[in-house]
């Protein structure tokens, strides 16, 4: 890496230097080249590639898996995840090509050990699997040091799914275990910016999710939820970040991480800055006053990492602590973990407004399953429930985990039937619908105003 040399030439007072033409297809060819290589150094050391650092002899590649073949590797990105498993993404290969952490069982056993409970069944199955300098914040904490907690939702619907609860499920255990102030950033600017919606659609939008996201539960006294569209307005100190930010990134580095092509508007270029924000406490001054130097954990799906990369890269250049990150894996459209949930599409998911009757007709109707095509096979092969849109769901969703795996065990050997699974689903997933529609409407617009006002929060750092 360190032949790629750049030299300067400075010429004699009064001469000339006569210009050689530039062959920029050379230029681009050994950046890409160059670019590989730091990955393929990454993955073959378990380091970043530093000039003039060369690796210790003892490094070794992270036990994370295979590297991704290219030919058959996912595609994951903050708008898009596609992929041609059946069983979903495959994530081993995902943390390899963001360069993030799995969460082991030592992981999850220092998180029961220090917050004192057993592990949400999101830490226990997997569902959240890779992190960022978790075990950083739990140094921290061990010698009371707090952090602080940040997540998000981008409003493009009145209408929430229920994959949508998981980053807001497990970051109110997390506020409940660890006693922390939380942040929830609606991102109803970014909707205006990708979606062909009014920016008052955007907004009534925004405030509509809030009221599912408060219905989850979460504490008034420990909880800011704020729309960008307000705060960005409001706030000095929040846009003072986003302009630090936006300073220390060049159009380059967001092309290369979000994919930006000449023709997208420059809101979509600056906007990376502004969900970066949120990540640095001195945002919020009503909160942290001028603190810098309160950490912060970002639980959310891995397909918004690339935010929280640049963020990560940008935040020592500007004197603030990295964010740190709690990644999941993605909740799976009831056609099968290989297609994506769409909020226009009605049956691609269960909606948060759905009935009983209409939620016990999609998982009949539209749930994959991992079942053979007669109860005759069915019986003799067993089915297979990696594959299965009913066990999937219950995988998120089942509390009890030796039931859960009497279910795998049972569908796996052909005990249970497909008709029978999806039955189990059901029964599951209308009380816990049917809850959550009976506490959202507890929820008032004065409510909501309380949540979304910037204001001083009880808490202990």
């Amino acid at each position: 890496l360190n032949s790629f040399l750049i030299g300067t030439i400075s010429p004699a007072e009064g001469s000339s230097i006569e210009m050689l033409p530039v062959n920029f297809a050379e230029i681009d060819a050994a950046v890409k080249l160059l670019l590989k290589l730091k990955v393929d150094y990454k993955q073959m050391t378990g380091q970043d590639y530093k000039a003039g650092c060369p690796p210790s002899e003892n490094s070794i590649a992270p036990d994370n898996g295979p590297a991704a073949d290219g030919a058959d590797e996912d595609t994951v990105d903050p708008w898009n995840v596609a992929t041609t498993n059946a069983k979903g993404v495959d994530y081993d290969k995902l943390i390899v090509r963001f360069g993030s952490n799995k969460i082991d069982q030592e992981l999850v056993d220092r998180i029961e050990k220090v917050a004192g409970q057993t592990p949400h069944r999101f830490l226990r199955r997997g569902i959240f699997f890779s992190h960022r300098d978790m075990h950083q914040v739990l140094d921290a904490y061990e010698k009371n040091k707090s952090f602080y907690l940040y997540t998000g939702r981008g409003p493009s619907s009145e209408a929430m799914h229920v994959g949508h609860l998981i980053p807001f499920i497990f970051t109110k255990w997390l506020q409940d275990v660890f006693d922390i102030p939380l942040v929830i950033q609606l991102t109803d600017d970014e909707k205006y910016l990708w979606k062909d919606l009014t920016l008052e659609d955007c907004h009534r939008f925004a405030v509509e999710n809030a009221k599912d996201i408060i219905a989850c539960g979460f504490d008034v006294n420990k909880t800011f939820i704020f729309s960008d569209l307000d705060y960005m307005g409001s706030s000095p100190e929040f846009y003072r970040n986003v302009v630090k930010i936006q300073k220390h990134v060049t159009y380059n580095q967001v092309k290369g991480i979000f994919g930006f092509t000449d023709s997208d508007c420059i809101g979509k270029i600056s906007f990376p800055a502004i969900q970066a924000a949120p990540s640095f406490s001195n945002s919020f001054p009503q909160i942290f006053g001028s603190r810098k130097d309160i950490q912060c954990l970002i639980p959310c799906a891995i397909d918004q990492d690339p935010y929280f990369r640049m963020t990560r890269d940008v935040a020592p250049r500007i004197g603030y602590p990295k964010p740190a990150l709690l990644h999941s894996t993605f909740f799976p459209a009831l056609q099968g973990a290989q297609t994506k949930m769409s909020a226009s599409d009605a049956n691609s998911s269960i909606f948060l407004t759905d009935t009983p009757k209409q939620i016990k007709n999609k998982v009949n109707k539209h749930a994959f399953s991992g079942g053979k095509d007669t109860v005759e096979e069915h019986r003799k092969y067993g089915g297979n429930p990696d594959v299965d849109v009913s066990f999937m769901y219950l995988t998120f969703f089942l509390e009890d985990d030796e039931q859960l795996e009497k279910i795998k065990q049972d569908y796996a050997s052909g005990a249970l039937l497909t008709g029978e699974l999806k039955k189990m689903l059901i029964e599951t997933l209308q009380p816990m619908i049917t809850q959550h529609q009976e506490r959202r409407k507890q929820v008032t617009d004065e409510t909501v105003k309380q949540f979304m006002t910037p204001r001083p929060l009880n808490f202990k750092l």
